[in-house]
C-alpha cells in the first residue's frame, strides 16, 4: 500500500517518517514554508537515534498525483479545523479503475478529537479512526521531530464508527514494522475519548503553560473531571486512565533530543507559531458540545474554549496568562453556573 500523509506536520511527518524508513512507499502533503522545504530538502526527522533524513514525494493536493492508486491509504493528520477543506479536496479525485477516493479508498484519521472521523464518513465510505499517543513536534518548515522511545507511539486503529476488518489490520501491521505499537480494536471510539479526557489540558498549557506544577495539574484535574461527568451524562464510554497507563506502560519515553526546544502539545505548538487557529474547538469545545445537548453544566472547559480562540486569534503569547488569574477565572465560571 501506498501512504499519502495528508498533513505532513508533527504526526504526519512522524508516521510518514517511519513508515518510509520501514521501506513503505509515502506520499507528503504539504503546503506554503513547510511545503517547499519538504520539497527542496526533504523530510529531516529528529528521532532520539539522531536526524534522519527522507527524499519522499511532496505534493500540495491531489491533482499533482494524477489518478489516485487503488491501494491508496489516505492518512489525515491535519488539524481538525482544516479537516474539512482537506476531505473536500481529496474526496472526488479520481482512482485507477473508475470511481472517486471517497467511494473507493480508506481514509485513516490520526488526529486529536472526534470530529474529523465524522466529518469523513459524510464523504467517505471507509473511515478510520486512531487514538493517537505520539510525542511529536513541529520544529520548522520541512522539520519535525519524535521524541518517543523505544516505540515512536501507540495508536489504537479501528474501523469508524466501530468495528475492524482486513484493511486495519493491514496498516496496523505496516505501522507495528514501523515503531509502531498499532492494536487493532473494535471500539476505538472508547479510546479516543479517553484520549479527549487528557487534551482537555491542550488549552490550559497554551495559555497558561506545562503542566508541570501541582498547582497547574490540580486546575487540570477539575477540567477532566467536569469533561468525565459529561461523558458519563452522554452516555459515551471511554477507557480509564488505567486502561491507558496499562496500554502505554514504558514503551514511550520521552527522550529530550538535539535542536528540539522543550515546548508543549499541540494547541501550544499551534499559538508558537502564530497560525491564528486552534483546535479548542474540538476539545474543550466537544465537551461543551455535549453538555449542552445533554443539559449539563461545562463552565470549565467553556472558558478554556473562549481563552484559547481568543490567544489564536490575537496571537498572543503561549502560556503567557498567569495560572493564578486563570484559576480566579475558573472559581468565576463555576460560581456563575451554579447559580444559574
Amino acid at each position: 500500500m501506498r501512504y499519502i500523509i495528508i498533513g505532513a506536520g508533527a504526526v504526519g511527518g512522524a508516521v510518514g517518517g517511519r513508515l518510509a524508513e520501514s521501506g513503505h512507499e509515502v506520499v507528503l502533503v504539504a503546503r506554503g514554508a513547510h511545503g517547499a522545504a519538504l520539497s527542496a530538502d526533504g523530510l529531516r526527522f529528529r528521532v532520539p537515534e539522531g536526524e534522519l533524513s527522507y527524499r519522499l514525494p511532496v505534493v500540495d493536493g491531489p491533482a499533482a498525483l494524477g489518478e489516485l492508486r487503488a491501494d491508496d491509504v489516505l492518512l489525515l493528520a491535519v488539524k481538525t479545523q482544516d479537516s474539512e477543506a482537506a476531505l473536500g479536496a481529496w474526496g472526488p479525485a479520481p482512482v485507477a479503475g473508475g470511481g472517486t477516493a471517497a467511494e473507493r479508498l480508506p481514509v485513516v484519521c490520526a488526529q486529536n478529537g472526534v470530529e474529523s472521523q465524522r466529518l469523513a464518513l459524510r464523504r467517505f465510505r471507509r473511515v478510520y479512526g486512531v487514538c493517537v499517543w505520539l510525542p511529536s513536534t513541529f520544529v520548522e518548515p520541512g522539520v519535525v521531530s519524535a521524541a518517543g522511545s523505544p516505540l515512536t507511539g501507540v495508536l489504537h486503529l479501528g474501523r469508524f464508527p466501530h468495528g475492524t476488518d482486513e484493511t486495519a489490520r493491514l496498516v496496523a501491521a505496516d505501522l507495528a514494522k514501523s515503531r509502531f505499537e498499532a492494536p487493532v480494536v473494535p471500539d476505538v471510539t472508547r479510546w479516543q475519548y479517553a484520549k479527549l479526557l487528557g487534551n482537555l489540558g491542550n488549552a490550559i498549557e497554551a495559555v497558561s503553560g506545562p503542566l508541570d506544577s501541582a498547582a497547574r495539574l490540580a486546575f487540570y484535574r477539575r477540567v477532566r473531571a467536569e469533561g468525565a461527568a459529561v461523558l458519563d451524562a452522554a452516555g459515551l464510554a471511554h477507557a480509564s486512565e488505567e486502561e491507558e497507563q496499562a496500554a502505554r506502560g514504558e514503551k514511550i519515553r520521552q527522550v529530550p533530543l538535539d535542536g528540539v526546544p522543550r515546548g508543549g502539545g499541540s494547541s501550544w505548538q499551534s499559538l508558537s507559531r502564530g497560525t491564528g487557529t486552534i483546535e479548542s474547538d474540538f476539545l474543550n469545545g466537544e465537551i461543551v458540545l455535549l453538555a449542552r445537548l445533554y443539559g449539563v453544566p461545562a463552565p470549565l472547559n467553556e472558558l478554556l474554549q473562549r481563552l484559547a480562540n481568543g490567544f489564536a486569534r490575537e496571537r498572543r503569547a503561549a502560556g503567557s496568562l498567569p495560572l493564578a488569574e486563570l484559576v480566579r477565572l475558573g472559581d468565576e465560571a463555576v460560581a456563575s453556573a451554579q447559580e444559574s
